[in-house]
């Protein structure tokens, strides 16, 4: 994955990818981090999942595993089932490491994101 595109923005990145600072993150930004996986398209849908993860890290001082954001999207009226499927429809990459990189966050250290 290159690093250039943000580099050139002066956004400090660590070597996966992942900002090194969440405040340096905007709206814009995903579309860029985006670009940089194939055939990743950012569409509406995926903000309401990203500004909940920017939230909850916010709130809680760590990032939302997929138990958490699934809960959310449940009291957004997904059935617990369809939420996880839709999560990874929107992650294909997966949740920790697609999701998470895209709403901004640093690195996390507690899971296997590979």
């Amino acid at each position: 994955m290159s690093m250039r595109i943000l580099q050139d923005l002066g956004v400090e990145r660590c070597k996966d990818g992942y900002l090194q600072n969440p405040e340096d993150w905007n709206r814009e930004m995903v579309f860029k981090l985006a670009s940089e996986w194939k055939g990743m398209e950012v569409r509406d849908e995926h903000f309401p999942i990203l500004e909940f993860i920017r939230e909850f890290h916010a709130e809680h001082q760590i990032t939302p595993d997929v138990r958490d954001t699934t809960k959310f999207l449940v009291q957004k009226g997904y059935d617990k089932k369809e939420a996880k499927k839709y999560l990874f429809k929107l992650f294909p990459n997966g949740y920790m490491q697609q999701g998470v990189q895209l709403a901004g966050m640093r690195r996390p250290t507690a899971w296997c994101v590979g």
